[in-house]
Parts: structure tokens; sequence; C-alpha cells
């Protein structure tokens, strides 16, 4: 486990819901202090009161400018990077803010970090950059190679940048489930894109150890991904209405902008370099030069014998597992004993 005694550590888009709670786990550690960027001076207020630590200081600034990046960052041990703009629709509409926040925003944490010493740098990224057709995950891929290409460019560098891959996070903000919560409790039916629609889910206390795991392995360049279940958005939303208890049904709207079937968390080519690490995969980074003549005669032979880590082809999880699953969420514990309804008796 990474010691944190004394360290200082900066969450940029802190506010939101990884920042959060990565914030409140860290804070049970010795650390010296926790830094929070974001623009958001009302939801970093909420912050500030609803913690009420001393260890936390704020800083209002924008991951698109470099100063207030590299204010934060002075001083600083390990970073954090979760800032982005995550909305797959709203990126679609607007491309250019997602480029801006999360590429050049995410090269502004790396340069800003290296200038001044951090020890560790992890990105937060999203199994929407593997094989993209969207400009959210189109920006996370490029996210990724400013990522790694600071180690190219940088082989003696101090700064260790990494990157983690993740899945849906469950009840994070703007994620699915809060919805299909407040379409119960409003007494209406549950909307879905498409039934057989898969994705691999994570609890937001998984997406730390994630990051944590990253911070104690990296070497410059790697990207982490977590091993995951996946599930069909039809079981999930019915598995909600089964922990309820309700009568809803289950109505299909159609598939969003740009949304894809399935998603992967690697490429086949990933995978062919990747280090199985137990419940996460290591893939290191192509640390090859542009010179390309060396490498002539040294094709990969290995690429071949592996598929996509995808979440049409993982494990599924039945909709009685997802009940399971979701009945570990501190949220929807929460919820279901709002209603009314003993969790620890609801998906008998």
């Amino acid at each position: 486990m990474t010691s944190y005694a004394g360290k200082k550590i900066l969450v940029t888009g802190g506010t939101g819901s990884f920042g959060h709670t990565v914030t409140s786990k860290l804070l049970q550690r010795d650390v010296a202090e926790i830094r929070i960027l974001s623009r958001d001076e009302a939801k970093q207020d909420l912050m500030r009161h609803d913690i009420g630590d001393p260890r936390l200081r704020f800083y209002v600034g924008d991951v698109r400018d470099y100063d207030s990046v590299e204010r934060a960052t002075r001083d600083v041990d390990y970073v954090f990077h979760a800032a982005a703009l995550k909305q797959v629709p709203s990126c679609e509409f607007f491309p250019m803010e997602a480029v801006r926040t999360n590429v050049t925003g995410s090269e502004n944490v790396v340069r800003a970090s290296d200038h001044n010493g951090v020890k560790s740098v992890v990105c937060l990224s999203t199994d929407k950059a593997v094989y993209p057709v969207n400009a959210m995950g189109m920006s996370k891929a490029l996210m990724e190679k400013v990522a790694q290409s600071h180690g190219l460019n940088n082989p003696n560098a101090s700064t260790t940048v990494s990157c983690v891959r993740y899945g849906n996070v469950m009840y994070s903000r703007g994620s699915v489930l809060p919805l299909f919560v407040r379409q119960l409790k409003a007494g209406k039916n549950l909307t879905i894109t498409n039934p057989e629609m898969t994705r691999f889910m994570m609890s937001l206390a998984n997406s730390v150890d994630l990051v944590e795991f990253a911070f104690q392995n990296a070497q410059q360049g790697d990207l982490f991904v977590r091993k995951a279940q996946s599930c069909t958005i039809g079981d999930l939303a019915q598995a909600v209405i089964n922990l309820f208890k309700a009568k809803a049904k289950i109505e299909v709207i159609g598939t969003r902008h740009a949304e894809k079937l399935s998603e992967a968390l690697a490429t086949r080519e990933e995978l062919s370099r990747a280090q199985d690490m137990d419940e996460y995969f290591r893939i290191v980074a192509d640390n090859r030069d542009l010179n390309y003549s060396v490498y002539v005669d040294e094709g990969d032979v290995t690429q071949n014998r592996f598929d996509d880590y995808d979440s049409h082809t993982v494990d599924r999880m039945s909709v009685s597992e997802v009940e399971k699953l979701l009945l570990t969420l501190p949220e929807m514990r929460a919820e279901l004993g709002q209603a009314g309804i003993d969790w620890e008796t609801a998906s008998a």
C-alpha cells in the first residue's frame, strides 16, 4: 500500500463523484494536505462543509488554464487527474470543448506536474477510449497518448505518468442508476436505450482502488485496467425494479448519440503486451523510438492469440447477480432504506 503519510495530493475535478470518494478515503490516512482543483466554487463550498477537514484546501481554477494548474501543483507529491467532460451526447454537440478539457487540459496537468517535480500522476480514462466512435472517447484516447508521450519524450523524467481505464462507475454523477431511482420514486417507468447493450460495471470504491493500484505499481507510461464483469442494460434496469419491489416497466427509447452496443477495456494488441496482475492488467507502454528501421524484423507474433477485453464477451452477470452487486453500493442501500425496504433481504 502506498504511504501517503505527510504527503500533499492534488485531485483535479475533485468535486465530482470520484474526487469526493477518493478525498474521503484519503483523509482516513495520515496525509498532510489534499488539494481540490475545480472551476465550480458552489460544489467546492458544499464539499468544504460536508467533509469539514482542515487538511482539505480548495483551488478555483480550470485545467484548460496552465497557470491555475501550475499553481495547484506546487509542492504536491501525487496527482489524481479526474477533471474531464464525460457525457457522450454533450461532447458530440461540442467536440472542441471535449478537446480543450480532456486533451489540452490533461497536457497542462502533465506539464505542470513535471515542472513542479510531482512524484506520480495518474490520469483517469474510460473504456470509451478503446476503438472510439464518439468525441468523448476520442478525446480520452488522445488524453492517454498525451500521458504516454511524456515518457517517450522525457525518458529520464522524475515524474511518473500513468493511466487507468474503467467502465461504468455505478452511482457516479450523471450515471444511469441515480436516474433509475429517481424514475421509480416518481412512479415512472424506467427508460433505457437498448436492452441488449452491455457495459462493464464498477463501484466508486473499486475505481479508487484501481487508481491506488496504479500509484503503487506504475512505471512510466503504464496503463492499468481492472478486470470486471458486465451486464446488459436491460438486466440492470430489471434488477433495480426487483430490488425496489416496484411495478414499473421498462421503456426502450433508442440509442443516444454515438453510443456503442458494447465497450472494450483493452484491445487484443494491448493484451498481447499486458502483464496479468490477478485483479488487474498492466499494459506497458510501447517505448520504441522513431528509428523504425531498427524494428523492421521484429513484428509482434502474439497479437493474433488474444481477443479484445469486451463487455459482450467477458463473463456476463445474471439479473440476480446484478442485484447482489447493487446491494454492495452504500448509495443503493441508503435509497432502499428510505423506501422502507430491508436491503439485507431485498434480493431474496
